[in-house]
């Protein structure tokens, strides 16, 4: 359970805040009381959730890039937080195939920029670096994948992930080590969530954004690998599991400075066909679907986390099915085509979930 009275009054800099997730997590830090400190770049879409909600007015915004290091230290020092949440990423596959050195410089140097300041701040005492499912070697095994599975990565997204968890392995054992940790007094953590859906995210080669745009438009909707299995999971799920694991990051120092898995259950590693199918239906929609040619690109066809170590020992568990978190996006979406407040909206959310 998350414990409102930490939050309340605790100084929170959140990297990559103008994203999808790094939004929905704003909004409810915001919501338990926190001061949320954003860092990060102009939201891609007019309609992000950021815009949409104008999350400007409810937090600090700060524009600016993790690839500047000078200034991420700055700002860091001026507002002297307590917790960090490292979420700046370039976060698709596809456009690291694109611009590999783009994504290893956010996803690699980014990440050693905010370890970096964290190393010289003053007041910090826990951070969380978000990285992803696909950090681990994916050998397309059907069990999901452990905590101390091996990191590794086929294409440039995956491998600047597997990257930033070896690096961050590395400052806690070079400088957040449990030995020391009298003196440092902090304790760093990794996180890993599967495929994680909601409202508020109209990025392209994303499988649901696109299915949404595909439905508002009245489209044929098109998806590239239908029997490719993913683990769905509705945005709000990690970040439930990843205010609990800061709470005791903050508390309990570098016993639980590790590498977490937040994915869901199991049944809800679903062919993305089957998704495209339920989305279609939640709409109510007479739409169709086609499958187009596979662009000459590597992607993963079959992968999942095993996240028993987050259920036993964080007490963390999955809420929502894929009924649910389609139906979720649904209806965010429907409320924002409907002119909605939609800070209201996502806050409502949160509370259903919670």
């Amino acid at each position: 359970m998350i414990n409102r009275s930490f939050w309340k009054g605790k100084k929170v800099f959140l990297t990559g805040h103008t994203g999808f997730k790094g939004s929905w997590l704003a909004i409810w830090l915001q919501m338990l009381g926190a001061e949320v400190i954003g860092y990060g770049l102009k939201p891609k879409n007019e309609n992000d959730i950021f815009n949409v909600a104008k999350l400007d007015k409810h937090i600090v915004d700060i524009r600016a890039d993790v690839r500047d290091l000078n200034r991420l230290k700055n700002e860091i020092k001026q507002h002297k937080p307590d917790i960090v949440f490292h979420l700046a990423a370039q976060p698709l596959v596809l456009h690291s195939y694109q611009d590999p050195v783009y994504t290893y410089e956010t996803n690699v140097m980014g990440t050693l920029h905010l370890l970096e300041a964290i190393r010289e701040s003053d007041t910090i005492r826990a951070g969380i670096i978000v990285t992803s499912d696909k950090c681990y070697e994916n050998k397309e095994q059907i069990w999901g994948y452990r905590e101390n599975d091996p990191m590794g990565g086929y294409d440039p997204y995956s491998s600047s992930k597997g990257c930033a968890e070896i690096l961050t392995a590395s400052y806690r054992n070079s400088f957040f080590n449990s030995s020391n940790y009298v003196v440092h007094q902090k304790a760093v953590a990794t996180v890993r969530a599967g495929n994680v859906i909601g409202g508020g995210d109209w990025s392209e080669h994303r499988l649901v954004p696109d299915c949404i745009s595909s439905l508002i438009a009245n489209n044929k909707i098109e998806i590239r690998n239908p029997k490719s299995i993913r683990p769905w999971q509705h945005v709000i799920e990690p970040l439930h599991g990843y205010l609990i694991l800061a709470e005791k990051l903050f508390s309990e120092g570098t016993t639980v400075a590790e590498g977490w898995n937040f994915g869901p259950d199991e049944h809800n590693a679903l062919e993305v066909e089957y998704v495209v199918k339920m989305l279609i239906e939640k709409w109510n929609s007479p739409a169709e679907y086609k499958v187009t040619s596979n662009s000459n690109v590597h992607e993963a066809t079959y992968l999942k986390l095993d996240c028993s170590r987050a259920r036993t020992l964080l007490q963390w568990h999955p809420k929502w099915n894929i009924d649910s978190t389609i139906q979720k996006v649904v209806e965010w979406t429907q409320a924002f085509i409907n002119g909605e407040d939609m800070f209201k909206v996502s806050q409502n959310q949160i509370k259903e979930y919670y």
